[in-house]
């Protein structure tokens, strides 16, 4: 049986019940949306009582398939006040798996002061308790104190000062798999106040003495499609071991770098002049000079491996995660090539509990509104501290990048919906632009990519119709498995693939459209919430520069209308 646990923090009341009819075509995302839809208020105060921390397993956790241990963390977002789901890796997925918990539902705020933490005990019993010797410490050191209370070998969701303080960027950290650190960010949208508003510190995840084990209707035939699953993703070049693991996600800083898409000096649409320094070549002559180590996974049994561990000159680890977001928007965006910088931005932001795109993104605006200099590389980690310390600034950048637009008078603020931009240029990459624009969730990288389609990506041809399509496939691949595996598994020849999976697992049967049309009706929920929160199509729109201020290195312009836009909501054509 898949649980559903529900954690009450007025009462301490706790039930796990099963996964109900409903919910059994969701997993990760799909479940958050279909959740928040029946049971959070849409005009809910997202620190309020009536908002809720949905923390959900993908539709193949636990089965062993590659990736698919990923975990979807998500409610009412108080960075957008829009559904918020952000999703991560790390060893916690699994582990909630084994003890056979598919969403954990943490609703209502308590009625006294102390922290909690969730205890998932090793024989599956459900516990709130103490963590006022926890709280009050940022995660590297809370997740010490963790693991000398409850063993070495635990899965742990934990926030940081940030989330405990309430502010809009504030992550969710887990540990990873291989040194043990919360170093994987469930990071967008400020999901690490909604869980401090809650008073609960951290989730504790114990290994479970006995493991829930999967039923499959055709284990044989599972078996064999989880074969070609693997196979598929080792012989594909960006999955394979010459391209993620060979050079993690800096590689992609190669093709943005060289097309205008990457963000130069908050998102001016210039081309950065010292790509050289920041490159992937560049990444990995860093990574080897320290002794560090490329090609790592994030969670257990993934093949892809596109983490790493970033050493200082010491050889001590300093960053185990640096990704290609985090190194563009606190790298180029803010005028910085220097990669010992944007590993100890990386750890800080880990360690404090901050989401490393907002930040980055933040201090780019600050940038460009003359509080600190171009590419002042201690400035910008001097920005990070005053989070850290608490400062009245450092609260403004608590509360993101709007908001330190607002409070500088700034006159170019790249978010959507009030979250900071992923780390492309919208006026080169207009189908990912389109999906920023009207996601459900803000400017979000994963909802809708489309680099690499066979469309001019600075030109409007196709790109409501290819942003359409991405944003359905990318919304299954957020209730079943990780982001790269998707780009591999929506090819035409592999899509079989995981709908067969699903139907030796589930028994009933799944195809390609089915698999869309799950994709289909969880942007479609999102949306709805979104509607009844009282956003409309105005919303769904780039900042104004954008529109007006070309790049430099096309000439092109974002050049969307509203109606333009609200084409891709018409999912049925």
């Amino acid at each position: 049986m898949l649980k559903v646990c529900n954690v009450n923090c007025s009462t301490g009341l706790i039930t796990i019940n099963g996964l109900s009819h409903d919910l059994k075509d969701f997993g990760g995302r799909g479940l958050i949306a279909k959740i928040m839809n029946t049971k959070v208020d849409p005009k809910c105060e997202p620190l309020g009582a009536e908002n809720k921390l949905i923390i959900a397993g993908t539709l193949l956790s636990g089965t062993g398939v590659p990736t698919c241990n990923r975990l979807s963390v998500g409610g009412k977002s108080p960075l957008t006040e829009t559904i918020k789901e952000s999703n991560v890796g790390g060893v916690a997925g699994g582990m909630l798996a084994d003890h056979g918990i598919r969403t954990l539902i943490i609703e209502d705020l308590p009625k006294e002061t102390a922290w909690k933490i969730l205890r998932i005990k090793a024989n599956g019993e459900v516990i709130l308790e103490n963590g006022d010797d926890v709280a009050g410490n940022n995660t590297y050191k809370a997740v010490e104190l963790l693991k000398e209370r409850y063993g070495s070998k635990i899965g742990i969701m934990v926030i940081g000062m940030a989330g405990e303080r309430g502010y809009k960027n504030s992550s969710i950290q887990v540990n990873d798999v291989i040194i043990g650190n919360p170093s994987r960010a469930a990071a967008r949208g400020g999901m690490g106040a909604v869980m401090g508003s809650k008073k609960l510190k951290a989730i504790v995840i114990e290994p479970a003495l006995k493991k829930s084990k999967p039923v499959y209707k055709d284990e044989v035939a599972f078996e064999e499609a989880r074969r070609d699953f693997i196979k598929v993703l080792k012989e594909y070049p960006l999955t394979g071991k010459e391209g993620l693991q060979k050079k993690g996600t800096s590689i992609f800083i190669d093709f943005t770098g060289s097309f205008g898409i990457l963000p130069v000096n908050n998102f001016s649409g210039k081309k950065f002049e010292r790509l050289k320094e920041i490159d992937s070549n560049s990444f990995v002559e860093a990574v080897n000079r320290n002794n560090g180590k490329i090609g790592i996974p994030c969670q257990p049994g993934c093949t892809i491996r596109c983490s790493n561990i970033y050493n200082d000159k010491d050889g001590n680890m300093i960053s185990s995660g640096i990704e290609y977001e985090t190194i563009a928007l606190i790298g180029p965006n803010c005028g910085i090539s220097d990669w010992d910088t944007i590993a100890k931005f990386d750890h800080i932001c880990d360690d404090l509990g901050v989401d490393t795109m907002e930040t980055g993104a933040s201090i780019g605006v600050a940038m460009d509104a003359g509080k600190i200099p171009w590419g002042d590389k201690e400035a910008a980690l001097g920005l990070v501290m005053e989070m850290v310390n608490g400062t009245d600034f450092g609260r403004i950048m608590g509360a993101g990048t709007k908001a330190v637009g607002e409070a500088l008078k700034a006159k170019r603020v790249p978010t959507v919906k009030g979250q900071a931009l992923a780390a492309y240029d919208p006026r080169n990459l207009k189908g990912t632009a389109v999906s920023m624009c009207t996601s459900a969730m803000g400017a979000d990288h994963t909802t809708g990519p489309t680099g690499g389609a066979p469309v001019d990506p600075t030109k409007k041809e196709g790109q409501i119709e290819l942003s359409k399509e991405r944003q359905k496939g990318f919304a299954f691949c957020d209730n079943s498995m990780c982001l790269y595996a998707w780009v591999v598994m929506q090819k035409p020849d592999n899509m079989s693939i995981p709908a067969r999976l699903l139907t030796a697992y589930y028994g009933d049967e799944w195809t390609p459209e089915r698999m869309l049309r799950v994709g289909a009706e969880t942007i479609s929920l999102e949306w709805d919430f979104n509607k009844r929160a009282g956003f409309s199509s105005k919303d769904d729109r780039m900042p104004d520069f954008f529109y007006t201020e070309k790049s430099e290195v096309t000439g092109a312009v974002f050049d969307f209308s509203e109606d333009e836009l609200q084409a891709v909501k018409r999912l049925d054509t």
